[in-house]
């Protein structure tokens, strides 16, 4: 195998590699989603239309901390009592049962 196939390989799987982590993370914050809207007591389309609003937060900086806020800021507006401790231990939960998720599809 020669250095340029070698190097072949790592960049494609790197390519898979970060290609496999924005399907989980982007399954994790449509889990988010429906679970927030649920607490929130939105059903049927409306909690499909607010998972795909939280998949869609999570484009406006690097990092979890843009979900994060959209989430609880729509917990908290809507009445929700809700820890800081809580939704980050569900956010990690969720990501958990995401990667299971797309490691079987």
């Amino acid at each position: 195998m020669s250095f340029n196939d070698r190097e072949k390989a790592f960049e494609d799987k790197y390519k898979h590699d970060q290609e496999l982590q924005f399907r989980v993370e982007a399954r994790r914050n449509k889990l988010l989603g429906l679970w927030a809207a649920e607490m929130m007591d939105i059903t049927g389309q409306a909690a499909d239309a607010y998972a795909k609003e939280v998949i869609a937060a999570d484009f406006e900086e690097v990092g979890h901390e843009d979900v994060y806020r959209k989430v609880m800021g729509d917990l908290t507006d809507k009445g929700v009592d809700i820890s800081e401790h809580k939704l980050r231990k569900k956010m990690d939960e969720l990501l958990e049962v995401a990667k299971q998720q797309v490691m079987s599809e």
